[in-house]
């Protein structure tokens, strides 16, 4: 499998599987980064999964299958064709492409909220880009909550999520 590209948590691999129709199609596959996963990073994968019916493919990378292989667990999700915002950032953005961006990943969250999600972990590598910006689409809820559960306030000892990058 060739590497994507890797977040620290995850790496994704681009695959091709058939379908139920026969056809093959384009796939992502998500294996932990970690030689031994920990429970905690499994069930992450584990918990990313179990949204499947309550992501849209419209603003999210919804997960097709959640793959327990002897020792390896695998999430697999739709793959757009996009990548990551983390692979385009470090060099000077138009201003056109970046509010396309803006309003993309703006539009996206705001499904999410609508949902009653938290993503809890919004990061470059969590947000794939497609068509210079036009298609925005969010991965990584392995740690996202419903919304009636957000009332606790944000940990930062915890190490779960992105503190810098949560709403008030």
């Amino acid at each position: 499998m060739e590497v994507l590209w890797e977040d620290g948590d995850r790496v994704f691999h681009r695959q091709r599987r058939r379908g139920a129709d026969g056809k093959w199609n384009p796939v992502l596959v998500v294996l932990s980064a970690l030689e031994y996963p920990t429970p905690s990073s499994l069930g992450r994968l584990d918990h990313e999964y179990g949204l499947k019916d309550e992501l849209d493919s419209a603003w999210a990378v919804r997960p097709l299958e959640l793959v327990r292989d002897g020792s390896r667990t695998m999430l697999v999700l739709e793959d757009p064709g996009s990548e990551p915002l983390a692979r385009r950032l470090g060099t000077a953005m138009e201003t056109g492409l970046f509010l396309r961006l803006a309003i993309g990943i703006a539009a996206a969250l705001g499904s999410v909220h609508q949902r009653g999600l938290v993503h809890k972990d919004i990061k470059p590598a969590n947000i794939l880009v497609k068509d210079k910006g036009a298609e925005v689409r969010l991965t990584g809820f392995g740690i996202a909550s419903r919304l009636s559960r957000e009332r606790q306030a944000l940990d930062p000892r915890s190490g779960r999520g992105n503190a810098c990058l949560h709403g008030p």
